[in-house]
């Protein structure tokens, strides 16, 4: 049985992944679904109580009912790469791409529907909070008087993306930013903003889960930091999980139904993890290459377990 790969043609983490499952003999097929339609070709027959579908990606053929796992690493936008640009031809690449993958009993890392609901922030919070996780006091408002309430309560503030944006998708990305409680806020009725308690960092943890494996790292922060994401700087270190973590980790995946999540805490002075967000979809490599933990081989083996 094949796995199936999705993603871009420069994707340097899901090389490390590729390059294991090959090692270990496990077929495979990799693209990229900015190439459909052109380079990959798909077909699908729906009769007689019966599917049959087909994907073909340069010379490669798979049938979709001899798929064991999907992996749904950095992909491209269906039709992003037709000679001319439609959002008409776009939308119907994407239905018929993962309308025909989703009729399949392939495994899922992650499912289309759980990695859309994992993205959004305020749903991920909601979710911490349940699951047991430390979770810094955070609003999200359009009111001015709600906000300066908040920095009332919480004079120790910084302010975030809604959205989460990476520092490599500029000009959209807005660094995490400490701000004063005298701050003007009358500037967040212009759109939703989201204000959140300040926890001084003794250092950042990655915690890469991958199914029932967690792989934890702790870099040490400079007490002046706020984003690390932007001053990148120590070195990333092995460290154990603490059980709490380890069950609040579990609870959240879960419920959330993924394979796969990357979680960022913050350290603080007393040693407690506190939730920041879970990426559904976060890089792994640089923490492999720093700390030899077997992340590429935990998702790799994932990946080849038949359903």
């Amino acid at each position: 049985m094949t796995v199936l790969v999705l993603t871009c043609e420069e994707d340097l983490t899901a090389d490390m992944v590729v390059a294991t499952l090959q090692d270990h003999g496990v077929p495979l097929v990799r693209l990229d679904p900015a190439d459909l339609p052109g380079r990959v070709s798909l077909s699908a027959e729906y009769a007689e109580h019966d599917f049959h579908g087909y994907l073909k990606s340069g010379e490669r053929m798979v049938s979709l009912g001899s798929l064991r796992s999907v992996w749904v690493r950095r992909p491209g936008v269906p039709g992003a790469r037709t000679a001319e640009q439609s959002a008409w031809i776009a939308a119907e690449a994407e239905q018929a791409l993962y309308g025909m993958l989703t009729s399949t009993p392939a495994r899922w890392m992650n499912h289309p529907v759980a990695a859309a609901q994992a993205r959004y922030k305020p749903w991920q919070l909601h979710l911490a909070h349940r699951s047991g996780f430390r979770v810094p006091a955070t609003l999200l408002t359009t009111f001015p008087a709600m906000a300066r309430q908040f920095a009332a309560a919480h004079p120790d503030l910084v302010v975030k993306s809604v959205s989460g944006k990476h520092p490599g998708d500029p000009p959209m990305v807005l660094p995490t930013t400490r701000i004063s409680p005298d701050t003007d806020f009358s500037g967040v009725a212009a759109g939703p903003t989201l204000l959140q308690q300040h926890v001084p960092k003794e250092a950042d943890i990655r915690l890469t889960c991958v199914g029932e494996q967690l792989f934890a790292a702790r870099k040490k922060a400079d007490p002046e930091e706020v984003d690390s994401r932007f001053t990148p700087h120590g070195t990333w270190e092995p460290v154990e999980v603490p059980d709490a973590v380890h069950r609040a980790v579990h609870a959240y995946m879960s419920a959330a139904q993924l394979a796969y999540g990357a979680f960022d805490f913050a350290e603080d002075p007393d040693g407690c993890w506190w939730f920041l967000e879970c990426n559904q979809g976060g890089q792994f490599g640089f923490v492999q290459l720093e700390t030899d933990q077997p992340i590429a081989q935990a998702i790799a083996t994932w990946l080849a377990v038949e359903p």
